[in-house]
């Protein structure tokens, strides 16, 4: 699978604060995106709150979130995982409002975001010398990895539309291309020697499309393209899996990276 870059060498005691990359991270990172998508859906639509207030109770609840994920000293899964799924709500949810309510186009969001996100790269490379996850052991880094992740979900969020409607692809069929572009990413990657940095982060913001076609193929009415499952169905479907593979990362420890030794 794609790492977020090479382990630091010995010399750093801190515990990492994130998860190491495997098919458990990516597996759950999708169906966080998906469930931030259809969560962002419902409160929206079912429950009547709107853009505006939903955007206000989800960035409530994952500043709370942030807060104790910056409480901890190494990663938990249970705090780290919701805070990915509220981060994907509010980077959806961001671009939506900008679209929606202020009649931004989605060339210019996507734009943006891009800038954004580009922006956010050069600074924490200037500052720490690196972008790799494995290397999250301050809290500096720790603010530039869930700032750059906000982008990464507010550009997926803003490209994957754009790709959906200048295309007019389908649910079924978007997630099948952004599907292929992250296989097309993991072949650069280990077939053509793309740097694991780059290669991680470029599939990384390709996950949010990919979890929102797949979102909106089960959620959506059928004479629309989707299965018909509603965003209440298919919202717990996948908040039900994202919990029972927290449950086994926290008494597994799997995904956890090894202590680094001074």
């Amino acid at each position: 699978m794609i790492s977020g870059g090479r382990c630091e060498p010995a010399g750093m005691r801190t515990l990492t604060k994130v998860p190491r990359v495997t098919i458990f991270f990516w597996t759950i990172k999708v169906f966080c995106t998906t469930v931030g998508e259809t969560a962002a859906d419902f409160l929206n639509t079912n429950l009547n709150l709107g853009l505006t207030n939903t955007t206000y109770i989800m960035t409530a609840l994952l500043i709370a979130a942030l807060v104790i994920q910056f409480s901890l000293r190494r990663y938990v899964p249970g705090v780290y995982w919701p805070a990915v799924v509220l981060i994907s709500v509010v980077g959806t949810l961001i671009t939506d409002n900008l679209t929606d309510n202020f009649g931004v186009p989605l060339e210019a969001t996507t734009i943006a975001f891009s800038l954004a996100l580009a922006i956010t790269f050069t600074v924490w490379y200037a500052v720490e010398r690196t972008l790799s996850i494995h290397s999250i052991r301050t809290m500096r880094r720790e603010a530039f990895y869930w700032l750059a992740i906000l982008f990464t979900f507010a550009l997926g969020t803003a490209a994957g539309d754009l790709v959906a409607e200048s295309l007019n692809l389908g649910y079924a069929l978007s997630a099948v291309v952004f599907g292929a572009a992250i296989a097309l990413v993991a072949i650069a990657h280990y077939g053509f020697k793309l740097q694991a940095v780059a290669a991680f982060w470029i599939a990384y913001i390709l996950t949010r499309p990919l979890g929102a076609s797949i979102g909106d193929y089960l959620s959506q009415p059928v004479d629309e393209g989707g299965l018909g499952l509603g965003t209440i169905i298919t919202s717990t479907l996948f908040m039900a899996t994202i919990l029972g593979f927290v449950l086994y990362l926290s008494i597994s420890r799997r995904d956890e990276l090894p202590t680094m030794a001074r």
